[in-house]
C-alpha cells in the first residue's frame, strides 16, 4: 500500500506510474477527492478543539451570564467535534479502501511498456537442445510412461487437476527436496506454514482485494487456500517491529498452491496452467537501502536451481504494464520446453519495497531509541512446479521413450538414472 502523504506530495509521479501500468486514473482521482475531504475535516476538528481550549481557559475569569453563554457555545463545539470525528473515521475507511486498490510504483529501472512484448530479455543461459527425432510434449510423455493421469485427476476433482503416478510423483518430490536443500545451503531458513490463510494475511501481501476472483475461498470459516507460500511466510511478521540485528531474514517454504485462474483458459491436456500446483518459495525481509541488491541475489538463487537442472533458460525484466500489482520490479525466469516449443515462466523474483510491509504493518528499528521504519520485502519462486516438470520431461526425453533423470535429482530417486 502506498503512503497517503507520498501520494499527496507526488501526485504527478503517481499519475505517471498509473498511466505506465495501464491503470485507469479513477483510483487516484478517488483518493484525491477523499483525501481533500479528510484534510478539511481534520483542520476543522483541530480548529474546534483549539477554540474549546481557549474558551476553557477563559471560563474562570468570566461572570455568571457570560459564563452561561460560553457553556452553550462549548456544548455546540463539542457536538460539532463529535460529528467531525465520525466523518473523519468514515472517510478514512473509504480512503483506505481506495489505497488498497492502488498498485505499487514501478522502480525507475523498469522499462515502460504496454504488455509482454515490451519485457526486456536481460540474460540467456544454455541453448535449447537439438533433437535428431521429433520431441514429444509432456502430456504424450506422461501418458506413454504412465506417470501423469489426466482422466483420473478430472474424475476426482475436475478440469485443471491431474494425478502424478509412480516415478512421476517421485520426480516431483525429488524436485521439491532438491530446491529446499539448495536454498538451505544458500542461507534460507526453511518453514512449513499453514496452507490456509485468513483475510488479513491476503490483504497484507496484496492478494486482496485486487485478486479475489483468482483465489479459492472457504466461505464457512472465511479462510483462503494460499495462492503462493509468499502469503503465509510474509505474514509471519505482520504487526511486529523487528530489530536491525535480525536483518536480513531469509525464508524458504514448500506448499501446494491454489489458483482459480478466473477468466483464463485451463488446458484439458497438459499441466502448464492448472488449479493446484507445487511451488518452493523464497521470501526476504531486508533494510530499505539493501533491497535493490537483495533482488539481484534473489534472482541468482533462483537461477541456481535451473542451472543445477541444466535446463536452458532466459531472464526477463518485466515492463511497467506486465509488473504485478504489488511489485516495484520483477524478473521472470523462463525455461524452454522443446515438445511444446515454448518458453515457460518458472519463477518470478520481485522487490515490493515497503508496499507489503505497510499493508501488513511489518517494521524494524535501527536503534532502540529511534523511530520504527517499514521493512522491505522480496519474494521469488525457487522454483514453481509443474512447469519445471514440463521442461525436465521434454528436455531430457529420449528416442526410445524413456526420460533421463537430471544428475542433481538422482540422489533423491535412489540413484535412478532413467524413467522408463
Amino acid at each position: 500500500m502506498l503512503d497517503a502523504k507520498f501520494i499527496r506530495d507526488n501526485e504527478e509521479l503517481v499519475r505517471r506510474a498509473l498511466n505506465n501500468r495501464g491503470y485507469e486514473l479513477k483510483v487516484l482521482e478517488d483518493f484525491l477527492r477523499l483525501d481533500g475531504q479528510w484534510r478539511a475535516l481534520v483542520e476543522e476538528g483541530n480548529a474546534l478543539r483549539k477554540k474549546r481550549n481557549e474558551v476553557s481557559e477563559q471560563m474562570p475569569k468570566l461572570g455568571a451570564d457570560e459564563k452561561q453563554s460560553k457553556i452553550l457555545e462549548m456544548k455546540g463545539i463539542a457536538e460539532r467535534i463529535k460529528v467531525v470525528e465520525g466523518q473523519v473515521k468514515k472517510i478514512e475507511v473509504d480512503r483506505d479502501e481506495v489505497l488498497l486498490n492502488m498498485p505499487n510504483i514501478p522502480d525507475p529501472s523498469v522499462p515502460v511498456g504496454t504488455g509482454p512484448d515490451d519485457n526486456k530479455i536481460v540474460k540467456t543461459w544454455g541453448l535449447p537442445r537439438k533433437f535428431d527425432f521429433k520431441p514429444l510434449n509432456h502430456s504424450e510423455i506422461g501418458e506413454k510412461l504412465g506417470i501423469i493421469d489426466f482422466e483420473r485427476g478430472a474424475k476426482i476433482t475436475g478440469t485443471g487437476f491431474y494425478v502424478l503416478k509412480g516415478d512421476g510423483a517421485r520426480l516431483e518430490r525429488a524436485l521439491i527436496n532438491y530446491m529446499l536443500d539448495l536454498h538451505h545451503d544458500q542461507g534460507y531458513k526453511e518453514l512449513f506454514p499453514p496452507v490456509m490463510i485468513n483475510r488479513k494475511s491476503c490483504v497484507g501481501t496484496g492478494q486482496l482485494p485486487k485478486m479475489q476472483d483468482d483465489m479459492y475461498w472457504i466461505e464457512r470459516d472465511d479462510f483462503y487456500l494460499n495462492p503462493t507460500a509468499e502469503v503465509p511466510v510474509t505474514n509471519m511478521y505482520a504487526d511486529e517491529i523487528l530489530e536491525m540485528k535480525q536483518l536480513p531474514i531469509y525464508h524458504t517454504a514448500y506448499l501446494p498452491s491454489f489458483r482459480r485462474e478466473a477468466g483464463k483458459h485451463i488446458e484439458t491436456k497438459g499441466i502448464g496452467r492448472v488449479h493446484q500446483f507445487n511451488k518452493v518459495e523464497m521470501v526476504k525481509f531486508v533494510a530499505p537501502e539493501t533491497s535493490q541488491a537483495e533482488l539481484e541475489t534473489l534472482l541468482r538463487d533462483a537461477e541456481a536451481v535451473v542451472q543445477g537442472l541444466k535446463l536452458p533458460y532466459r531472464v526477463k525484466l518485466l515492463c511497467t504494464a506486465d509488473t504485478g500489482f504489488h511489485s516495484s520490479k520483477t524478473y521472470d525466469i523462463e525455461t524452454y520446453a522443446p515438445g511444446m516449443d515454448q518458453w515457460l515462466e518458472v519463477s518470478s523474483c520481485s522487490d515490493f519495497k515497503e508496499f507489503q510491509a505497510r499493508r501488513a504493518m511489518i517494521k524494524f528499528r535501527r536503534e532502540p531509541h529511534l523511530k520504527s521504519e517499514f521493512i522491505h520485502t522480496l519474494n521469488g519462486s525457487g522454483i514453481a512446479l509443474p512447469r519445471t516438470m514440463i521442461s525436465v520431461l521434454e528436455h531430457y526425453q529420449n528416442e526410445d521413450g524413456t526420460v533421463t533423470v537430471p544428475e542433481v535429482l538422482r540422489p533423491y530417486m535412489k540413484n535412478m538414472d532413467h524413467i522408463g
